[in-house]
């Protein structure tokens, strides 16, 4: 339009010859809806045309606007060549989920299921007088395995949160010892397989304070899972900048690097998963919520052997004054509280 001084253009296109035309894009005020009312009309194969109103153009001109009109129909294609594949690329991922959702079904959350059902007969059968041992062992198996349950389809819940966009933070000021102790609640014997080293003097930080809660939890419980029984996860925290820094360091096998990115991906899980290790949500559902609070979560490896996941979080106040002894939350570091249970 600019370069042949024309009121406006329009591509033009139609399936057949006793289609009418419609409008594939258009620049400039009222564009025309047919070939035949344009002051310069310029075919482009059989079914699409450049129709221009302002003025007529010279034979030389008309040249250079034919060269124009291909690459308009060059650029036209191209666009929904781009578009079918992004349709496809989201069909393939439907379908990829549907996969794992039925996978999931079919075993992680299936398994827990049989053996609640299998202890809740034993229990109830009267053909055979369960000893107070035997009682407390089936009772555990039952509530071991409801929380197995309740872990799975609360990061599946909170996955389709992440995809349908419905997460709102609730941003405030906290400290990270308040959170951290909280997260550690649902792994087994944290005294045992954590250390936690989270000064008191932190700067806050500006989060959420149940996704945040939630995401250490998940990093945390897949940190446990992949060490080995004698080596506990170190959860450490550190001023880095503006930034506070939230490590959490196993010493399992690892991850090589051009598989670090994709254990973020949903229903991903590494290598030989642990049995019972979930459907693979954990750490997808971890970097969602922390990336909605405006933080990054990353893996890098761990020195000596095994994955370390680095939590980022924008520090509230750098300069904030250490609170004192009578306003500090009880937290032991690994230092104070040694090893033991």
């Amino acid at each position: 339009r600019e370069t042949f001084a024309m009121d406006s253009v329009a591509l033009l296109e139609r399936v057949s010859d006793t289609e009418p035309w419609t409008c594939a894009g258009s620049v400039g005020p009222r564009p025309l809806g047919r070939p035949e009312d344009a002051d310069v009309d310029m075919p482009v194969g059989d079914h699409m045309a450049l129709a221009l109103s302002g003025r007529v153009l010279p034979a030389e001109d008309r040249r250079v606007l034919a060269a124009f009109a291909a690459q308009a129909a060059v650029v036209l294609d191209r666009q929904r060549l781009r578009s079918e594949a992004d349709q496809a690329r989201s069909l393939a991922e439907g379908n990829r989920i549907r996969t794992a959702l039925l996978a999931a079904v079919s075993h992680d959350l299936r398994t827990p299921l049989a053996g609640i059902k299998a202890s809740v007969s034993s229990l109830r059968s009267e053909d055979v007088e369960w000893s107070p041992e035997d009682q407390a062992e089936l009772l555990a198996g039952i509530e071991e395995g409801a929380d197995r349950l309740d872990h799975l389809v609360g990061n599946l819940l909170d996955m389709s949160r992440l995809q349908t966009g419905t997460v709102a933070p609730l941003i405030r000021e906290i400290d990270l010892d308040e959170v951290v102790p909280l997260a550690l609640v649902g792994v087994p014997d944290p005294e045992l397989s954590v250390d936690l080293d989270v000064p008191e003097s932190l700067p806050m930080v500006s989060v959420d304070k149940g996704l945040l809660e939630r995401a250490v939890a998940n990093i945390v419980e897949n940190a446990v899972k992949y060490s080995p029984p004698d080596e506990p996860v170190l959860v450490a925290a550190s001023t880095l900048g503006e930034r506070v820094e939230l490590r959490v360091v196993d010493r399992g096998p690892g991850v090589p690097d051009e598989a670090k990115d994709r254990i973020f991906a949903p229903f991903q899980r590494y290598g030989d998963a642990p049995r019972g290790a979930g459907v693979g949500l954990g750490l997808a559902v971890a970097r969602g919520f922390v990336e909605a609070m405006g933080g990054t979560l990353t893996a890098e490896d761990t020195p000596g052997g095994g994955l370390t996941m680095v939590l980022t979080l924008r520090a509230a106040h750098a300069d904030r004054t250490p609170p004192t002894a009578l306003d500090q939350p009880l937290i032991r570091t690994t230092a104070q509280r040694g090893r033991s249970a």
